[in-house]
């Protein structure tokens, strides 16, 4: 199954409703007004031969500075200004707003003099080009670095580079021999291959120091001669030097060490960069700098552009750490206080995050310069916000209550607001106390996601981030102008302090939430304040709205958005539907805060619009009946007539009822769809007006259908829910049962439709998990969240076809026990004190993944001692406890915890003492849980060669541990004009117009690009369907190039291991292929299938289509024995995945067939085909074209096997001396291969017609 396919028909469903056709065409000429030609300007800077250069109108004149500080003989000028005739250009300009800039202008790069700010931006520049190729930022988390090593395995094979090497089909020199942990049927799961080590990042030196001197700030009198700063540099030749930065550029200046003497050196050799003036005084810097820069520019610009948040790596190899002035400035300087680039010193991030909403957006530019600004500072903060957080739990950042004892204290820094995730001062006692409060964040989070997506203007929320890190979770939020000066009594103008004890309520908040309030599904309800008066209230009462200084109407506390889960939320007297009780709920939840997801509701709704067009359609079915024809006709005939009035009201369905109905759904289908359809037009006719115009009759059906679904309005079809049910605390004036009643249903649906639906869409392979994250979000995709993961492992292993979906048992196992872990971890951390961490970290892996029984943690014996004096002064800090009770864990005292975890979390029983025994009963693999509980806990381990199995020392030590990071949540802002170009390009290629599909989803890369920047999962998207397209297309080259983007662009967001990564490469592979780099394809394959091996181990679906790649490939190359082995893995996995007698597997012995034909085995071969021949037979019958090409193909093989006999026994008979016939054996043609290739990634060609060669895409 390939990837897309089921992401796209989902979409395709959604794409329908925003497809009109004149909302198109208006998108159309917007599209026409971006796209403005671009021109070529000349551009000469001082020593350089002057350049072409390509611009746009819409860009600033700023972005060709950028261009100019990364071009490879520019890049080492940074203090500069761009000059037409002499007249300085604005940075900040529009190069359409330039007077007399046009096609072949030249602009003048003029050197400027300096000031502070310049020099350092310019010794931060020059620091960056020297570490351009040094992996280390990646491996540490900063500045939006992360890995990719697909350069390691193409070698320059790809693209324009691919010119270096001339590759014709020369067969005999590719090595088709993987590694043996590659091999089929390996137990080993290395994990140093995982990093590859790239032979570009062996540093080369250019200097040895590079720092700020300790001669530094420059007494008055320099200053007045215009020093500004000075620097201290060794170089490689070990000569040591001290630099003045000055306002005319860099020299030597005679200072040591020890004696201050800024004089000029002589010669000073004065240059004007740094570069410059290092090139003269040192051979090596100039030689290596050269060839640094070369090799930067080589590199592809996706492996260097920074990605739009930080991506972590959870593991590293062991790196020197070198001096760096810059990175040392970073950590003790301004940047604790303020990002010191931002004039006024620090951002108010709550003015940028609102003022970018306020943006106009009436037309597609203005809507791609607000997404744009929303996202950009959506990053920044979420950066901010976590740096923020890292120090706050570090201990660097002053509370502003320091009074209070750790657990209560709130910190601000940076204008960002810090909370920490405890229940301070019993807020939450009735709610589940620190459980809650730990799971509010979250949930205020979604919250924010849902109303922010409305975008309703006028309403505005807090940017909010959600950092987890050492054990601790930190609320980061943009600050209310205003709000710490007030009391909350005072501010809060709508909704409630104390969980629905007092309520207030306002009009101008009550219609702005209106407008939420059918997109989110929230029902207006009053509630009763303490003086019993009503209180009408369109949001929960938590939810508070408070108007800030600056005027703006804000909402906080969004944690109820969403209606409870009675699954989890048991209320005396109150039953739940025996759909859920037949299951064991309602359950006992750690804190009553568990709701419903957002996706969920949507699914129920859907779901219940369909029962309403169905109960509608029986009951106009049974009135026609009823009547005599004649009547029945002039009724239908006045409804008919009503309903041509354009209905605004539609009911609110995601897709028109005709096209989700599926005849199973529906028993009396056929007899059905002309009573479906009547209802259809008289549920619209009524949404439309206010029934007048319609007899009784009629509106008593949709009365009657409005109340069996649980409508909240009587005339049309229209569900929402009331948040506040069941909140301890809150009462309400009028009768809530029907509310409660949908509460019920609701809470039933999960568990009886989404969670089937789910096991079901696991076992067709329309979806396909293959670790513990990608699992998540298809459940969630489902609305169902992770706390149901016991019940849905139930409902896998109670399943007849249970053996089909073992992968999905054994994932979500893994899934249930890392998570168990994490939770364990957690508060395991919260007792560590900072000099211990990496040996309580190891100490817990040990515990956890070793099979070493009694694991001792090494207490820092020498540290504790020397701290006996200060005792006092400690435990100011969050994570100050000086506790050393994690010592004293056990690796069984874990497991047993685990298991109980397990079982009060996810009713779900375990029964495993040891790591050995869940590895042994489950089938798991010890690498693959170390790579989820690192990834979700956020720890980095040292990348070698761990001996889990070892009973006689345990696998880690504390060196072993190099890192602990955040796991960071935020808000994603959507680019919503690209996405709904992208959807309509693939709607467009579903239907089978290529060309038109291809130029909409191009149209939407450009949006994309014009929103997010060049990094963007979406982007990744994009590029892969477009690479598909071309290749369909018969694009080759163009579907590499583009394939190769999405594959660099996948490692950089998603992560080198991600299962999306392990996709990409196999496309690029079969691209590889196509364009005749064998060897390349081969590489990309086997690195494929390491990752996958690691991710998830052998024993899953998608190895079967990775084998049968492989397998193909090592054909086409003639190996034949290492192709079996693929092959006959891949027929071994498909038959367990999709059962013996599926295509899949008929496709799979006939490869096999053919490898065996190529190596005259034909008795092998055509057991093989006949195995295959006979599924098609039974399946598809015996007319079917798969069919016949079977027969044929026995036949062939036959003959050969007749001829080959003849000829032996002519050997027999006659001895050596026979004439024989020579037999042909020829290996495989690429074109057969690749055809073959087509066939199992899922890429068919169907020539429509012959005379316009279109081609259309067929999704299998």
């Amino acid at each position: 199954m390939n990837g897309v396919a089921g992401h796209d028909q989902a979409e395709e469903a959604d794409s329908k409703q925003d497809g009109s056709a004149d909302a198109e065409d208006a998108n159309e000429q917007e599209v026409i007004v971006i796209q403005d030609t671009g021109f070529t300007v000349k551009i000469q800077a001082p020593g350089t031969e002057p350049f072409d250069l390509q611009v746009s109108p819409q860009e600033m004149v700023q972005e060709i500075h950028q261009v100019l500080m990364d071009r490879e003989d520019t890049c080492h000028r940074t203090c500069f200004s761009l000059q037409l005739d002499g007249n300085v250009l604005d940075n900040f300009a529009e190069l359409k707003s330039i007077e007399g800039l046009q096609e072949g202008s030249l602009l003048k790069v003029v050197e400027e003099p300096y000031t502070v700010r310049e020099a350092r931006i310019h010794v931060r520049h020059i620091r960056d080009l020297l570490k351009s190729l040094d992996p280390s930022d990646a491996y540490n988390g900063v500045d939006c670095n992360s890995l990719s090593f697909l350069s390691v395995f193409t070698d320059g094979d790809l693209g324009d580079t691919g010119k270096r090497k001339k590759k014709g089909n020369e067969l005999e020199q590719i090595d088709c021999t993987p590694p043996e942990h590659i091999l089929p049927g390996s137990k080993e799961r290395p994990l140093v291959p995982l990093q590859p080590q790239n032979k570009d990042w062996k540093p080369m030196q250019c200097l040895k120091v590079l720092t700020m001197s300790g001669w530094n700030p420059p007494p008055g009198n320099r200053k007045m001669h215009g020093d500004l700063m000075y620097l201290y540099i060794v170089t490689v030749e070990d000569r040591h030097v001290s630099i003045t930065a000055s306002t005319r550029g860099f020299y030597l200046n005679q200072s040591t060490t020890y004696t201050f003497n800024p004089k000029p050196a002589n010669p000073s050799f004065l240059s004007h960069s740094l570069v410059e003036l290092l090139s003269q005084i040192s051979a090596a810097f100039k030689k290596n700098f050269t060839t640094l820069q070369k090799k930067r520019v080589q590199r592809h610009p996706f492996e260097r552009i920074a990605t739009p948040f930080q991506v972590y790596s959870w593991t590293a190899p062991q790196i020197d750490h070198a001096m760096d002035c810059v990175r040392a400035e970073d950590a003790y300087t301004s940047r604790l206080g303020y990002e010191e680039h931002i004039p006024g010193q620090t951002r108010d991030w709550n003015e940028e995050l609102q003022t970018t909403r306020e943006l106009s957006r009436k037309n597609l530019p203005e809507r791609l310069l607000r997404e744009r600004a929303i996202f950009k500072v959506h990053s920044d903060f979420a950066g901010a916000a976590t740096r923020g957080s890292m120090a706050v739990i570090d201990g660097n950042v002053m509370a502003i209550n320091p009074g209070e004892e750790t657990r209560m204290q709130m910190f601000i820094w940076n204008n960002i607001f810090f909370s920490l995730g405890f229940d301070v001062r019993d807020h939450y006692r009735e709610l589940g106390g620190d459980a809650a409060a730990h799971v509010a964040p979250t949930n205020d989070l979604n919250g924010v996601r849902a109303y922010s997506a409305v975008d309703v203007e006028g309403l505005y929320t807090l940017g909010t981030v959600v950092v987890d890190y050492r054990g601790y979770r930190v609320t980061a939020q943009s600050i209310i102008p205003g709000i710490l000066e007030r009391e909350q009594e005072q501010s809060v103008i709508y909704g409630s302090i104390d969980f629905g004890k007092t309520v207030v309520s306002h009009p101008k908040y009550l219609e702005l939430l209106e407008k939420t309030s059918r997109p989110l599904k929230v029902q207006r309800h009053a509630v009763l304040n303490e003086k019993d008066t009503a209180v009408e209230l369109c949001s929960s009462v938590e939810c508070k709205g408070i108007i800030g200084n600056d005027g703006r109407h804000y909402i906080l506390d969004l944690l109820r958005t969403f209606p409870p889960d009675l699954n989890f939320l048991p209320v005396e007297g109150e039953e739940l539907a025996p759909e859920s009780q037949k299951l064991g709920f309602p359950r006992q939840h750690r804190h009553r805060l568990a709701c419903l997801r957002q996706e969920l509701i949507e699914a129920f709704v859907e779901h219940r619009y369909l029962l309403f067009m169905k109960m509608a359609a029986l009951q106009l079915m049974q009135q026609k009946a009823s009547k005599d024809k004649t009547a029945a006709l002039h009724d239908t005939n006045t409804a008919l007539e009503a309903s041509e009035q354009v209905p605004d009201g539609m009911p609110t369905s995601p897709t028109s009822s005709e096209s989700t109905l599926t005849p199973d759904d529906l028993e009396e289908a056929d007899e059905n769809i002309p009573g479906l359809a009547q209802a259809k037009e008289l549920a619209e006719s009524l949404a439309a007006e206010d029934g007048s115009g319609i007899d009784p009759k009629s509106r008593e059906v949709v009365l009657n259908a409005c109340k069996a679904v649980g409508s909240i309005s009587n005339t049309s079809f229209d569900i929402r829910f009331n948040p506040d049910i069941f909140s301890p605390g809150v009462r309400f004036p009028d009768d809530i049962q029907k509310q409660k009643q949908l509460l019920k249903d609701a809470a039933a649906f999960l568990v009886s439709c989404q969670i089937p639906s789910f096991v079901k869409d696991c076992l067709d392979h329309s979806s396909l998990p293959m670790d513990g994250a990608t699992m998540t979000e298809a459940l969630h995709q489902r609305g169902i969240n992770v706390r149901y993961l016991g019940n849905v492992l139930e409902f896998v292993d109670n399943m007849p076809a249970k053996a089909q979906l073992e992968h999905i048992y054994r994932i979500g196992i893994g899934e249930l026990i890392t998570r168990c872990a994490k939770h364990i971890f957690k508060t395991y951390l919260q007792g560590v004190e900072l000099s211990a961490l990496s040996a309580a970290v190891s100490h817990f892996l040990n515990c956890l993944l070793s099979s070493f029984p009694d694991a001792v943690a090494h207490l820092p014996v020498d540290e504790l001692v020397s701290r006996r004096k200060n005792r006092k002064r400690r435990n100011r800090v969050p994570g100050g406890g000086d506790n050393t009770a994690w010592a004293s864990l056990t690796p069984s005292e874990l497991w047993k915890n685990i298991n109980s975890e397990a079982q009060s979390y996810y009713h779900f029983s375990l029964q495993c003492e040891s790591v050995d025994q869940a590895v042994e009963k489950y089938g798991l693999q010890k690498i693959t849980l170390l790579r989820e509980i690192s990834i979700k806990t956020g720890v980095q381990i040292l990348i070698k060669e761990y001996n889990f199995d070892s009973r006689h020392k345990p696998a880690f030590t504390e060196e072993d541990i190099l890192n602990i990071f955040p796991v960071v949540k935020h808000v994603n802002p959507k680019a919503s004009d690209a996405f709904h170009f992208f959807q309509s390009g693939q709607a467009k290629v579903q239907q089978g117009f290529l060309k038109e599909g291809c130029e909409l989803i191009n149209e939407a890369l450009n949006l994309f690009n014009n929103v997010y920047g060049a990094m963007h999962v979406e982007i990744c998207a994009c590029l892969r369907l477009l690479a598909r397209l071309n290749y369909i297309m018969g694009d080759h080259p163009e579907a590499l190039s583009n394939q190769q983007k999405a594959v660099l662009m996948s490692e950089r967001v998603l992560g080198i291991e991600h299962p999306n990564t392990i996709q990409e490469y196999m496309h690029l592979a079969l691209y590889c292929f196509a364009n005749g780099h064998l060897s390349t394809a081969l590489k990309l394959l086997y690195r494929a299938r390491y990752l996958l091996l690691v991710v998830c181990g052998e024993d899953h679906p998608e190895m079967a289509l990775l084998d049968s790649n492989i397998g193909l490939v090592l054909h086409g190359v003639m190996e034949y024995d290492l192709s079996l082995r693929f092959l006959e893995n891949a027929l071994a996995i498909n038959s367990k995945y999709h059962g013996p007698r599926s295509l899949k597997v008929a496709l799979s012995h006939h490869l096999v067939a053919r490898v065996y034909e190529s190596k005259a085995e034909f008795r092998s071969a055509l057991q093989h085909e006949k195995e295959g021949y006979t599924i098609y037979k039974n399946q598809v019958g015996e007319a079917h074209e798969k069919t016949k090409e079977s027969s044929e193909y026995l036949k062939y093989l036959t003959q050969q096997a007749v001829a080959l006999q003849r000829t032996m026994n002519e050997i027999y008979k006659n001895g050596s001396n026979a004439s024989i016939m020579p037999l042909k054996f020829t290996a495989p043609s690429m074109a057969s291969v690749l055809e073959q290739l087509n066939i199992i990634n899922g890429i068919i060609f169907i020539p429509l017609s012959i005379i316009c060669k279109n081609i259309a895409l067929h999704i299998t």
